[in-house]
């Protein structure tokens, strides 16, 4: 991104919208006939009063003069046709987008979502399910099956019958074979959000409602809550279990042997390179990365993590499906205050499932803004067009598209045909859901077609929807516009116009001076008895590294820089006597000096080289200056003073 055009534009910083309220918008000038208004200028100039340094632009007069200058650069950047450029049109591309992240969003939605997130994050629940499958784009008539069926194995389990026998004869889920449906503890973003919803809003020893997510209905009976555990930063050593009796036996006789080392003082992160099985971990002494409750696929592992503490560091040998463990604590880390974690929690929401609730919350406010309408005659003619062959990826649009020029979406004034539906709904017949009949499947796409056609507009008319966004895309705008056009017209000729340079140096040497300067050493400390050391040490010819050496310990230092000081200068006493030579130990506030003066250099013009980046500022400074008033000539400017003095007496 192009940074330095702020050092040139005076109009980013944001200011509260309305500010400008109080001013009447009446045309302030003209460019050319082009007119400039009262409201921008007044709340440009009190948006940037204050970063103004020199008080003579902060005079309304002054101001205008700027004010005017600027304008006439944007004109002049627009006229040489910057603005049709592909990297300034990419990069005011890439800014206007991340701007408009921020209003094309429902945030009282997202806040509650965070929120609520965060609120959960505080406790984990530890629960079973049974699952009876069901695609969410399945049929009426098998989407009431599978509720039918869910809500009958919930009123026999309600009933009394055992939840974990229910769950391994009946869930669909293939894990409930083997855990009769426990799923073990898991948090906020563990599982999908209707499952988890339905998992936080019901109480321990309950079972709920049917809950249905993407897989089917679910019922789910909560266990156990408890506090959220945070996080904890571990250490382990394992042997691995072969699987055969012999070996596992093999393999718990060895984790003794290495608890037997422990015992007797032997380094943990020793043993663990030396004896543990687990490759990824053991050349780092056996740390693993932290981790929360449900980030491993083993419970034993993390309920023997968690129970350790800096007084009880290192766990008995204990067994998982993996093998056998020996843990070691590191460090704990507790849940994170909410300002801590919000922005992180916000990125997961985008990303989660629970994101949709932010988009059809938007949708329903722009549906209500806009009251968008579908012509029902052509999405009717649209519907018929699309047959059974769209699931095999074989239909295709007709020839004659001139059926479709009509309209079959409104949005305030904007218009969309049928035919952009259609090829919408083309784009994506090899992802489309296999929803059925193939109406369905058409009303679903078009639902989604028109939200985000919706979006789109809204996203469009931003500019007219919030003033404070058009004054940011304005500023931003003309702020790439000006740092392109000075590029082009000032900053590189400043670089690269050695004649010009140099001619302008010729012209100006006067501002380009050396003071009156010595060259020498300055030694200061607040330890008298040190800078008489270091005077002694100078006197002796002793080399300033050695002097350093010498005299800066225990807690006490003399500060040594040798170089060319101007006269004036702060780094010195002003009492020096400008003599070549050693000072006498001078005093300056808490500061004792001893200056060695090996040169006095007189007042004298500094060479071209000298002074080279000074001039070549200098020069951008008078090529800007001159070329703002040849542009003033360019330019027909009529100032309307009558408003001009409305707007002083305003602003005073």
């Amino acid at each position: 991104m192009k940074i330095k055009w702020l050092l040139f534009c005076l109009f980013l910083l944001r200011i509260p919208a309305g500010f400008a309220q109080n001013i009447t918008k009446e045309v302030l000038f003209t460019v050319d006939g082009e007119p400039f208004y009262t409201d921008e200028f007044a709340r440009v100039y009190k948006k940037n009063i204050d970063l103004v340094k020199d008080e003579s632009q902060k005079d309304l007069n002054q101001y205008l003069d700027l004010y005017i200058g600027y304008k006439l650069k944007i004109i002049k950047a627009n006229k040489l046709g910057l603005q049709n450029g592909t990297a300034y049109q990419n990069e005011l591309k890439s800014y206007r987008s991340q701007l408009a992240k921020n209003y094309l969003t429902d945030t009282k939605v997202t806040e509650e979502l965070v929120a609520e997130a965060y609120e959960r994050s505080k406790f984990e629940i530890k629960a079973a399910h049974i699952l009876i499958s069901c695609d969410e784009n399945a049929s009426p008539a098998d989407t009431l099956k599978a509720f039918n069926k869910i809500s009958e194995i919930r009123n026999r389990i309600t009933k009394g019958e055992d939840f974990g026998k229910i769950a391994k004869e009946f869930s669909e889920d293939p894990s409930a074979k083997e855990n009769s449906g426990d799923l073990g503890f898991f948090s906020v973003f563990r599982m999908v959000y209707p499952f988890e919803s339905g998992a936080y809003k019901t109480a321990v020893g309950k079972i709920s409602n049917p809950v249905r997510t993407r897989f089917g209905y679910h019922i789910i009976k909560v266990l156990e809550k408890r506090a959220n555990r945070g996080e904890v930063n571990v250490a382990h050593i394992m042997i691995a279990k072969p699987g055969n009796t012999d070996g596992d036996a093999k393999a718990k006789d060895k984790i003794g042997e290495i608890y037997q080392k422990l015992q007797q003082g032997e380094k943990f992160e020793t043993l663990a390179e030396m004896y543990s099985e687990d490759q990824s971990t053991a050349k780092k002494g056996g740390v693993l990365n932290k981790f929360a409750s449900g980030d491993l696929t083993s419970e034993e592992f993390e309920d023997v993590a968690f129970s350790l503490s800096a007084e009880k560091a290192i766990s008995e040998p204990f067994e998982t499906e993996f093998g056998w463990h020996i843990v070691k604590f590191l460090q704990r880390f507790p849940m994170k205050p909410f300002q801590e974690v919000k922005s992180d929690l916000e990125s997961r929401i985008k990303k989660d499932e629970r994101s949709r609730k932010i988009t059809n919350s938007l949708v329903e406010k722009l549906t209500a803004k806009y009251s968008p309408k579908t012509d029902q005659k052509t999405y009717k003619a649209v519907e018929k067009i699309f047959d059974d062959s769209f699931y095999k990826g074989e239909w295709k649009l007709s020839a004659d598209t001139k059926a479709f020029e009509k309209t079959i979406y409104t949005v305030d004034k904007q218009q969309y045909k049928a035919i952009d539906f259609i090829q919408y709904v083309e784009k994506r017949q090899k992802a489309a859901p296999d929803v059925k009949p193939i109406a369905k499947l058409v009303e679903n796409l078009y639902q989604s077609f028109t939200a985000e056609k919706l979006q789109e507009y809204y996203n469009n008319n931003l500019e007219n929807e919030f003033s404070e966004f058009a004054d940011i895309m304005t500023e931003y705008r003309d702020g790439l516009l000006l740092f392109d056009l000075m590029e082009k017209e000032i900053w590189q000729k400043a670089k690269t116009d050695t004649i010009g340079l140099q001619n302008f140096y010729n012209s100006n040497k006067s501002a380009y001076r050396w003071k009156k300067r010595f060259e020498g050493i300055i030694a200061s400390s607040v330890t008298k008895d040190l800078v008489t050391k270091t005077k002694k040490a100078l006197k002796n010819k002793t080399a300033i590294a050695d002097i350093k050496k010498e005299l800066n310990k225990d807690g006490k230092s003399v500060m040594i820089t040798e170089g060319t000081f101007d006269e004036n200068s702060d780094a010195y006493p002003a009492t020096l006597a400008w003599k070549e030579g050693l000072s006498e130990v001078l005093q300056k506030g808490d500061y004792f000096y001893v200056i060695e003066i090996k040169k006095i250099l007189p007042a004298a013009d500094k060479t071209f080289e000298e002074a080279k980046g000074k001039i070549i500022n200098d020069y951008q400074q008078y090529l800007e200056s001159n070329w703002v008033t040849n542009l003033k000539k360019d330019f027909k400017i009529d100032v309307n003073q009558a408003a001009f003095e409305r707007v002083k007496a305003a602003l005073k």
